[in-house]
This record gives structure tokens, sequence and C-alpha cells, in this order.
């Protein structure tokens, strides 16, 4: 299992490859990335003995693109090739600043230029890059102040989506986008059926490892550590999961009865943290979990099965009821949408960078059409908790009402709303407000008339 917040667990120097090898896959990493693939998937493919270090270096190269695609505009008027570009771009972003590079930058710049001469894709531009990082290393203070101008190097995220912020936001856009340039913290869910928050607090201080409680089952790590050293993990007794995540299976039937054979829908249950969640507060509920993915119900069924819990998982397009529905209607739904993740995005710093300008509506209108196919499976009295982790008001306040709209019989309950990084939220299921340092998130409870 991937923690993650993995990026921040292992340093560079445990690696025994040379520093060249390292640039040079976290190039090849970056320019994926760059083509519109994803970060983690790409990681995945990386031999084991080099993913930690490239892991570390491409994270960071993810927090600081938008300086480096800048300083690189500086340097060279016309973009080189996609492989050089890359590599170009990694050294730069690791380099720019003295105090954030993980090595000295004249190795930095030493490195890249010799792991543009060991690759085949590289090798006719080496001389061009080391042209360009000698200039970066005579001519680094007036280059970055240069770049300072723009918008995009200063915050390191696309310009559109600073100035959707910056629309949505007027007052948080700044702090919003400076969170997200922080490595996430390493947040716990202990399972109350095994122990007490506190107990397990107390287990992890015996080892050495500090942590601070938040909401109601939540303990969030001074240091991330890898999951296979955490007391209980295997058995189920504690997971990752982050601290605005953990409010969805509370929230969804706060108040009523929690031993009931409630029968619950988890729409989109992917890996299935949200799913086992629903088990621990509601041991009698009869749980079906969704999943378009195939490959990803294995993943449900391997948490549930590290939990001690069951659930019917199955693979269909949450969207399409009449191709997986029995007609028995549910008491509670779970709708975690698919969205932007621009809430979870200092977990994924690659986010930023995958997504358009068009996507968000995009998906605003495919979380409008799972709304309406699963409305009418929900029993009279039912509730539906629709939630994203996405900060974009195009998929949270903007979706719902327009849903309230259009449904005379959904009445909206008192719920978080926008969950925002550095905010005190309001309307939580718990009587502690405290959740630390959370992700971005979106809860709406809607609950449906019996009349």
């Amino acid at each position: 299992m991937m923690n993650p917040s993995a990026q921040s667990i292992a340093p560079i120097a445990a690696s025994s490859a040379p520093l060249w090898q390292l640039l040079q896959v976290t190039a090849t990493v970056v320019q994926a990335v760059r083509a519109g693939r994803s970060l983690t998937s790409e990681l995945e493919g990386i031999p084991a003995a080099l993913r930690p270090g490239v892991q570390s270096l491409s994270f960071q190269v993810m927090r600081q693109l938008g300086r480096a695609m800048a300083l690189r505009a500086l340097l060279a008027k016309k973009a080189p090739p996609p492989a050089a570009d890359a590599l170009l771009c990694t050294a730069l972003a690791l380099g720019w600043q003295d105090e954030a590079a993980p090595y000295p930058v004249h190795t930095l710049v030493n490195q890249a230029v010799e792991a543009a001469r060991q690759h085949r894709q590289t090798q006719a531009q080496s001389g061009f890059i080391n042209a360009c990082l000698r200039r970066f290393m005579r001519e680094r203070g007036n280059l970055v102040a240069l770049t300072d101008r723009d918008l995009q190097a200063q915050w390191n995220h696309p310009l559109w989506w600073i100035e959707r912020l910056q629309d949505e936001y007027p007052q948080a856009w700044p702090d919003l986008l400076a969170m997200a340039q922080k490595p996430a913290p390493m947040t716990l869910r202990v399972d109350r059926q095994h122990q007490t928050v506190a107990d397990y607090q107390a287990r992890l201080q015996a080892m050495g490892l500090a942590g601070t409680a938040v909401g109601a089952s939540g303990l969030q790590l001074d240091k991330a550590v890898p999951v296979h050293q955490l007391p209980g993990f295997a058995q189920g007794q504690v997971s990752v999961q982050d601290a605005a995540a953990q409010l969805a299976a509370p929230l969804l039937l706060h108040g009523r009865p929690a031993d009931q054979p409630w029968r619950i829908l988890d729409a989109c249950a992917a890996p299935g943290g949200k799913t086992g969640h629903l088990l621990a507060c509601y041991p009698q509920a009869k749980v079906l979990a969704l999943d378009v993915d195939a490959t990803r119900c294995q993943r449900i069924d391997q948490n549930l099965q590290r939990l001690g819990v069951q659930a019917e998982v199955r693979a269909a397009d949450a969207g399409q009821p009449q191709t997986w529905w029995d007609g028995q209607l549910f008491d509670a739904i779970l709708l975690d949408a698919p969205c932007t993740a621009s809430g979870i995005v200092r977990r994924h710093p690659d986010v930023r960078w995958l997504r358009r300008p068009t996507d968000s509506e995009q998906l605003g209108r495919i979380q409008a059409q799972l709304l309406k196919a699963l409305w009418p499976l929900l029993a009279p009295g039912g509730r539906l908790l629709y939630c994203t982790c996405s900060v974009f008001k195009s998929e949270g306040d903007r979706t719902v009402q327009a849903f309230l709209q259009r449904n005379i019989d959904a009445q909206l309950l008192s719920s978080p709303g926008h969950l925002i990084p550095g905010q005190i939220p309001k309307g939580l299921p718990v009587e502690d407000n405290a959740l630390g340092e959370h992700d971005g998130f979106y809860y709406a409870l809607l609950e449906k008339n019996r009349a």
C-alpha cells in the first residue's frame, strides 16, 4: 500500500543510485506528467531501488514546475524537444532556491548535464542543457527576479487555476495556493472498536512517534512513517485517512441509531477507505460498494479484508442503476463524486498540471448526472451525502444548489459545505471541530422528504 505522505519519509540520500540517474528518471516522470499521465501511475513503474529517490524529487519538481517553466522560457525562447525540456525544468525546479534545493546547486547542475549525456533522447541536447544551466548559475538572482512578475511562477499553479480561486475566494486564495505547496501530514483513523485514540496514541509514543488527536477518531502524526511500521495496521486497527475524509461516514447518518441494519450505498467507493469507515460507524449496516473500475474494486476488497469487515463489492457504473440495482430503496447513499481533486493537490502535486480549465465544468455535469440517477434510489426520509475532494465551487455549492432547485423533495441539512484548509470548519458531526491540517473537501447532506 502506498503511503499518501510517502514523499516525506524516504530521504534521497538513502538511494545507492548516482544522482544523475535519479535526475534522469525523474525527468522521464516529469515528461510523462506533462504529456497527461498521472504521477502515481508513473511512479508505480519505477524500479523499487530508485522509487523513493525519484518520488521525492518528482514531488518537489511538481511543486516548483511553474517557476521552472518560467525560468526555462527566459533561458531558451524556443522550447527544446520534450525529453530535454523535462530534464532542464527538473534541474531548474530543484535548484532555483538554495534553501529548498535537495543538493548544492552546482552539484545538481553537473549531474543534470551528466544525465543528459547518458540518455539517448537527450545526448544531442546535452551541450544546450549545459549552456542553459551554466547561465542560470551565473544570472540566477536576476532571472528569478524577472520570473517573480509571473503569477504562474510565483504560485506554481496554472494561471487559470489561480484566477478561478481569486474569483471564488477573494480573501482566501493566497492561503489556498500556499497550503497546496506544503507536503500533507500523515493522518490516521483509529478503529475505536479496537481501542481509543488515546490508547493508540500512547502505543505510538512508546515507539517514539508523536501525534495529535484530530476529529473524533483521527491522529495526525508529526512525522510520516511507512504503514507497515504502524502497530495494528495489518490487523485493521488503524487506517491512513485524511481528517476531512473521516467526516463522511459519521456525517451520513448523524443523529440516527448506529446499531440498525441500514441499507447503505457507497456509490464511488474505491479504494474503500470510506466503505470501511461506514462499517465501523454502522456495524449492522448492509453496504453495497460500487466502482466503475474492476481493478479498483480489488482495492476495496483488500481494504475490507484488512479491516475485517464485509460489504458487497461490485464493479458497476453508479450512474446506470438499471445495470445493477435490485429495486430495493437505500436508507443512505454516500456519493463521493469524481472531481478535479483540487482539494488534495498537496498530496498529488501533479493534479494542477494535469487539469484543464474546462475540466471542472465537465465534471460538474457528471456529478449532476450521478445525483439525478441516484436520488430515486433513496427511500423517503433517507439521506444522501454528496462530497468531493475539490475546492472549486462548480463541483460543490453550485452543483448542490442546482440539484435542490430541480428536486422539491430534497432538503439540505446542516453540513460543512466547502472545507477550506487553514479555515475553521462548521457544521461537523463531531463535538470537537479541530481537524488539524486537512484537505480541501465539500460536503452536502441531503434528506428526502417523507411526504
